[in-house]
C-alpha cells in the first residue's frame, strides 16, 4: 500500500468539471498529476498550470492541458506535498527545490489541498532542514544573515554541483532543528535581501489530506 498515492487520489476527488487546478512538485505532487490526468481520460475538463518544469513536462506527457499564467485570474485548487507539517498546519517544503513557484500557486489558490503520508505529522517543523532560495550573487553574505537567525547552513548540491532551481537561483538548506514560530521566522528571513523566498508555508492549507499504510485517509480542514 502506497499511502501517498492513497492521499493523492483523495485529494483529486475534489477537482470538478471548469476548474483551474495548480500541479504541485515531488514524489506525492506525482500521484496526484498521475490520477488527473486518469480523471480526463474519463472526461473531466479543466485547465492546469504546473510549478516546475518537471510537473509540466509529466502533464504534457500524460495529456493535461497546461495552460500559460496569463491567461488566468486565479486558481480554484492547487494539490501539493509537503516535508513536514505541524499541528497547526504549518509547512516546511522545497525538497524538490520549487519552493518559490509552489508559494505563488499556493497563495493565488481558491483552495490549497496539502497530501502526506503520516509520517510527514510533526510537532514543530524544523526535523528537516528549511529549503530558503537566494540569488547567487553574494550568496556567502546572504548565508551569514541566515546563520544569525540561528542555523546552520549548506548549499544544496547536485552531482558535486550547485543545484540551481527553475529560476536560475541556488538553495541553501537551514538546519534549525526546532522552529517555534514559524510565521515570525518566515517574515525574519524574507526580510534578507539576497532571500527570495523560503519553505514555510504558514497559515495557507484549506485542506490536508493523510494517507495511512493501511490504504485508509484522513483529512484535516483550516478553521
Amino acid at each position: 500500500m502506497n499511502p501517498k498515492k492513497h492521499a493523492a487520489e483523495k485529494a483529486v476527488e475534489f477537482i470538478e468539471d471548469g476548474m483551474v487546478v495548480g500541479l504541485g512538485t515531488g514524489s506525492t505532487a506525482y500521484w496526484a498529476i498521475q490520477k488527473i490526468a486518469q480523471r480526463i481520460q474519463e472526461g473531466l475538463r479543466i485547465r492546469a498550470v504546473a510549478s516546475s518544469r518537471d510537473s509540466e513536462e509529466l502533464a504534457n506527457k500524460l495529456g493535461i492541458p497546461i495552460v500559460p499564467f496569463s491567461e488566468i485570474e486565479w486558481i480554484d485548487i492547487t494539490i501539493d506535498g509537503a516535508d513536514e507539517v505541524d499541528t497547526h498546519l504549518n509547512l516546511i517544503k522545497g525538497g524538490g527545490g520549487a519552493l518559490v513557484r509552489e508559494k505563488i500557486l499556493a497563495i493565488n489558490s481558491k483552495r490549497f489541498f496539502v497530501i502526506v503520508d503520516e509520517s510527514k505529522q510533526v510537532e514543530h517543523l524544523g526535523q528537516f532542514p528549511l529549503p530558503v532560495e537566494i540569488v547567487p550573487f553574494a550568496a556567502n553574505l546572504t548565508m551569514n544573515q541566515l546563520k544569525e537567525l540561528g542555523c546552520s547552513t549548506r548549499i544544496r548540491m547536485s552531482n558535486d554541483e550547485a543545484y540551481f532551481t527553475d529560476n536560475g537561483n541556488i538553495i541553501v538548506d537551514c538546519n534549525f532543528e526546532k522552529i517555534v514560530k514559524p510565521i515570525e521566522l518566515n517574515k525574519q528571513i524574507n526580510l534578507i535581501p539576497g532571500v527570495v523566498d523560503n519553505g514555510l508555508f504558514t497559515r495557507m492549507v484549506s485542506s490536508l489530506v493523510i494517507g495511512y499504510n493501511d490504504g485508509s485517509t484522513r483529512i484535516i480542514d483550516q478553521h
